[in-house]
């Protein structure tokens, strides 16, 4: 479970494919930084370097690095993020170089005798590397708003960092009943009954009994529970 520190009664929840996901999504860009590293090999060959090229070799051995260091993180601790993810700068280096290389085409193109217009995807590419530096400084707290709250009044749960956060009151509710595995069957006082699944979180069973044990000064049930 990952409690915050400064309130043990919320808890942040992963998807359990989170780890998956991260690692997908770091590799994401291992073919475009191999190539930003393949600018190496003309200057093996003599070729005068460039800002670019500088800029293309480091970038592209910096991802690869970072990359490998992000994989072992992921091994040994899925769950926890850095203040600044690193490798998401070096993910924005790439796009904005990639961004670069569409722009520089086209105002060669330009220069060339092809008639002027604007061009839309350089920019796209460099609104692209905004976004990874603020995912770099951001996904933290992105993490943080996955939660489960437990509180006096009854709980709240965002599974998504991206829905609005739900509330559920005591005073709302007449029992909870555990369902299957990871799932809890919310019966209202006014006759309405919900599903909750929690079987598509990391360590979702433990959360649906850790939230039935807060509400254990109430009526809990288990639907699964021979009868005495």
């Amino acid at each position: 479970m990952n409690s915050s520190a400064s309130d043990p009664s919320r808890i942040v929840v992963y998807h359990r494919h989170h780890a998956r996901r991260q690692r997908a999504k770091a590799l994401s860009h291992l073919v475009p930084a191999l190539v930003l590293l393949s600018s190496l090999l003309p200057l093996l060959q003599g070729e005068a370097p460039s800002w670019v090229t500088a800029a293309e070799i480091g970038v592209g051995a910096a991802y690869v690095v970072l990359l490998v260091r992000e994989l072992r993180h992921l091994h040994h601790h899925p769950h926890h993020r850095a203040a600044v993810e690193w490798l998401e700068i070096a993910g924005a280096g790439i796009l904005a170089l990639e961004g670069y290389h569409i722009w520089h085409r086209h105002h060669e193109a330009e220069a060339a005798g092809a008639p002027a217009r604007f061009h839309v995807l350089p920019w796209l590419y460099w609104g692209g590397a905004l976004v990874y530096v603020g995912l770099a400084f951001g996904l933290r707290h992105l993490d943080a708003r996955r939660h489960l709250h437990l509180h006096a009044e009854g709980f709240s749960l965002r599974p998504n960092p991206l829905v609005p956060l739900r509330h559920w009151r005591w005073a709302d509710i007449d029992t909870l009943v555990a369902v299957g595995p990871a799932d809890l069957l919310i019966r209202y006082r006014s006759g309405r009954e919900e599903r909750l699944s929690f079987a598509h979180l990391h360590e979702g069973p433990a959360l649906r009994e850790q939230l039935l044990q807060h509400a254990a000064g109430g009526p809990v049930h288990d639907e699964n529970e021979e009868p005495a």
